[in-house]
């Protein structure tokens, strides 16, 4: 289990989080969280009572609670009372404050997921066209990526009218085309991109991009003209989808001497292209 401790703020104020790989949730110390609402100069006493009063009447938030190691004023790491996203929210039911709207906005911003690039469509067109824009995407690239986002979305309503389920049976599907393809799954690229719940196709570069589309739009056109009637059948769809892009991938590779699939992410990119305009 990979874990990454980091800091985030809150007006100003750090609180201490940590994000785990293998569940694909953040964690945020309960002190930090306890001395933003309440501005006391004691959080964890102020903790240690507010866990006597929920025992008390029979909550089970303090027993599901973990300790994780986050590191301290003196630098070094120590077991600390951390609560996913959820038992957060529950937690701050009990801690009278007027800052527990807005926190609980603040919370829900960190630790929502952007939409499943699973089952786009993530944005409308005109939303992502103008978020893109203000983050620093080359017009080339949003292009491509507003491209991506209608074959997805082709694809997913393929799978629809096939019968397929969203979710489980969506996820499965698309890493068969990512494997097959780029050889990674969809966990796999976003490690290789360091990645955690950043959308992977916002992280990918033009060449990616296309790659991807290519694999997706044949999925497509291949599912439509075999038509699949089961789930396996889909998923042998889904690889030969991912094998046109393969190849092409294979042939670029061959013509250019470079590696296609790239650790690039959108922040070494965008870093990139700002210093090429310098």
């Amino acid at each position: 289990m990979t874990q990454h401790p980091s800091l985030q703020l809150f007006e100003n104020k750090k609180v201490r989080t940590l994000w785990d790989d293998a569940q694909e949730k953040w964690y945020f110390s309960i002190v930090d969280v306890i001395q933003i609402l309440t501005d006391s100069s004691n959080p964890r006493k102020y903790w240690s009572v507010l866990k006597l009063r929920l025992n008390r009447e029979g909550s089970q938030l303090t027993s599901n609670c973990s300790q994780l190691k986050m590191p301290a004023a003196d630098g070094k790491y120590y077991k600390t009372d951390v609560a996913d996203s959820e038992q957060l929210f529950r937690l701050i039911q009990s801690i009278p404050s007027p800052k527990a709207e807005p926190f609980k906005m603040w919370l829900a911003q960190i630790a929502s997921e952007r939409l499943d690039e699973l089952q786009d469509p993530e944005l409308t067109i005109d939303r992502a066209l103008a978020q893109y824009l203000q983050l620093g995407y080359s017009e080339n690239w949003i292009n491509q990526r507003l491209k991506s986002i209608e074959i997805r979305k082709e694809l997913t309503d393929e799978w629809k009218n096939r019968g397929l389920k969203e979710g489980i049976q969506f996820a499965i599907l698309t890493d068969i085309i990512s494997k097959a393809w780029s050889d990674r799954t969809t966990k796999e690229y976003k490690i290789l991109k360091g990645l955690k719940k950043e959308n992977l196709r916002d992280n990918m570069t033009n060449t990616e991009l296309i790659l991807n589309m290519l694999a997706e739009a044949s999925t497509k056109d291949i599912s439509q003209a075999v038509n699949p009637e089961t789930f396996e059948q889909s998923k042998i769809v889904a690889h030969q989808g991912g094998n046109v892009a393969k190849v092409a991938l294979k042939e670029l590779e061959a013509k250019t001497g470079k590696k296609v699939v790239s650790p690039l992410n959108a922040s070494t990119i965008l870093n990139l292209n700002n210093k090429k305009q310098e």
